[in-house]
């Protein structure tokens, strides 16, 4: 069977307020993006990455991506269009029950060890797995106006993390079901569950942080400074 890493990073990442997308920000010199793929490639060298990208993007360097099997793919306006065209760019070489991982280019500190196990369990479970970390701190739910309307029990809620894995075919036919059906997709989980269907939610560990945010990007660097960080 193949791995196919789906990695959508078409986005211009406007609340970073950079003059640049996110994804080439540097982080100990090396663009945020080169540190993502770098991770997934100690994980998976062997698979097949599929890197959607803007079509004006003009900033990409091909030195960024360590994987012997890759393509560039154009990608769309939302992160459902992306990976969409990320999936039909390798329908001549996937077989239904490939396995697809999901990654977020923003999220360059995900570790080994997390990739293993989403990995083993994406393949084991029909429905797919993504990474996930319980629900620490307390919740509200706001009211129109700004103000608190009721602290919510955190019990059973999880943050959504990447990657996240489902068999070709399934996430096919989800993301088509998802657009047709005018399904608003967050994530690709989102799409696996609007067919009735229930991902496995593999704990993950929470410095597996999304750069979005001015301030993510600090926290990231000092991450992946970390002995063993990077």
């Amino acid at each position: 069977m193949t791995l196919f890493l789906v990695v959508p990073a078409a986005g211009v990442g406007s609340r970073m307020k950079a003059d640049r997308p996110k994804q080439y920000l540097l982080l100990q010199g090396r663009p945020l993006m080169a540190h993502t793929l770098s991770r997934l490639h100690d994980a998976f060298p062997e698979a097949v990455l599929v890197l959607c990208l803007d079509h004006e993007d003009d900033r990409f360097d091909a030195s960024m991506v360590p994987f012997a099997r890759w393509q560039r793919v154009r990608g769309g306006e939302t992160r459902a269009e992306s990976v969409r065209a990320g999936l039909a760019s390798v329908a001549e070489q996937a077989a239904p029950d490939d396995l697809v991982l999901v990654h977020d280019v923003a999220r360059p500190c995900v570790q080994v060890e997390d990739l293993y196990r989403l990995h083993a369990a994406a393949g084991e479970h029909a429905d797919g797995a993504l990474l996930a970390a319980p629900v620490a701190d307390t919740m509200k739910r706001a009211d129109d106006c700004g103000g608190v309307l009721r602290t919510e029990s955190r019990a059973h809620l999880f943050h959504a993390l990447t990657p996240q894995g489902f068999r070709y075919d399934l996430l096919c036919q989800a993301l088509d079901a998802a657009r047709a059906g005018g399904v608003e997709v967050t994530d690709e989980a989102s799409a696996i569950e609007a067919l009735g269907r229930s991902p496995r939610l593999v704990p993950g560990r929470r410095d597996n942080i999304k750069v979005t945010h001015p301030e993510d990007l600090a926290l990231a660097g000092a991450l992946l400074a970390l002995p063993g960080g990077d």
